[in-house]
């Protein structure tokens, strides 16, 4: 199963949070071949796909940013300091290529840290962001700042490639997947013309730094229920535990969040919908929060009824996130099957 051209573009471009306009442009172009598209001021976009009159709303949310880093400061010797645009652990960055969004265009940068001397290798601890700095290649001040200014973001280098198996290698995958597994989910609707409910892709904004583009997408939307995409970290390498959550595996297929902050009727017409359509699935378990969008989508206004699908996904939050094609199909699947069994007059009522 080759990657869909559309989501390579997404994974291709670069957008970390509160600079997604590369993503969202391609998103949104795409989305204008079948729907009705629209964005607000924080930039998240819209893609609607009527279901006639009168009819209230179903939201499918998946985020379009990633994480990244902004550069806070200009050295004399031309070397940059920096912060963090979201989560990402310090030794993650070092030694990894990025590319800064300048005035001028991507700017190649390397990230490395102090020098370390023969006799501290044995002992050295691990990195701190402060031991970090970039490199653009510039030998003074002067000639820095004529390529970069303060506030700059980047992204790490992280291309998609497709390994054995129908699996997926790329930076962004978090959560480029939802974004576009919520796109394609309403053009398959759109074309089967079953769906009683408006149908609105969301490509929200601004996840990775505070869930903000879902909170405000799910004010304006004011749907009648919705579901948030999201990837899941695997439980399938090094490390993992399914004792904490539960099975998550590469291949598994659509993974069903159960948990005290997701709608039980929602929950449970997913799980009715896969088994009745023989989908690839499996169930994940919160006893909190998410850490997803679902978690501002749900109580937004009255309460909205919110579901959480996700994609296994192994190393998140590195330029070298995997999944696999398959599960995202899965997701697909699942959510247009879904779609098609909710009512005009569907209750979610407690």
């Amino acid at each position: 199963m080759p990657a869909p051209e559309l989501l390579t573009a997404l994974l291709s471009a670069s957008g970390p949070s509160g600079h997604e306009e590369e993503p969202a442009r391609i998103w949104r172009e795409a989305a204008s071949e079948f729907a009705e598209v629209t964005s607000d001021t924080m930039g998240s976009s819209f893609a609607r796909v009527r279901a006639g009159e009168g009819a209230a709303t179903l939201a499918l949310v998946g985020h379009i940013d990633e994480i990244g880093i902004a550069v806070t400061n200009i050295e004399d010797s031309g070397l940059l300091s920096f912060t963090t645009i979201g989560g990402i652990a310090p030794e993650m960055l070092m030694g990894q290529r990025f590319e800064l969004l300048t005035r001028n265009g991507r700017l190649p940068a390397a990230v490395s840290r102090k020098r370390i001397h023969p006799e501290q290798v044995r002992d050295r601890p691990r990195p701190e962001l402060s031991d970090l700095h970039i490199d653009v290649g510039a030998t003074d001040r002067e000639q820095a700042e004529s390529l970069v200014r303060v506030g700059d973001p980047g992204v790490w280098v992280g291309p998609p490639v497709e390994l054995p198996n129908d699996r997926l290698l790329s930076k962004a995958l978090d959560n480029r997947l939802g974004a576009y597994i919520a796109l394609e989910s309403a053009r398959r609707i759109a074309e089967s013309r079953e769906a009683q409910l408006d149908v609105v892709a969301v490509a929200a904004v601004q996840e990775e730094i505070g869930l903000y583009g879902a909170r405000t997408a799910a004010y304006g939307l004011d749907p009648q229920v919705a579901i948030a995409i999201d990837v899941t970290p695997a439980t399938d390498y090094p490390g993992g535990d399914a004792r904490r959550a539960g099975k998550i595996e590469l291949g598994m297929g659509a993974m069903i969040a159960r948990g005290p902050t997701l709608n039980k009727r929602v929950t449970e017409l997913l799980g009715e919908a896969a088994e009745a359509e023989s989908i690839p699935h499996a169930w994940e378990i919160y006893t909190r929060t998410t850490s997803t969008d679902a978690d501002e989508i749900h109580f937004t206004r009255a309460g909205i009824p919110t579901g959480l699908l996700s994609i296994p996904t192994r190393y998140l939050h590195s330029p070298n996130e995997i999944c696999a094609l398959d599960d995202i199909e899965s997701n697909i699947r699942l959510i247009v099957a879904f779609a098609k069994r909710l009512s005009r007059d569907q209750s979610f009522i407690r």
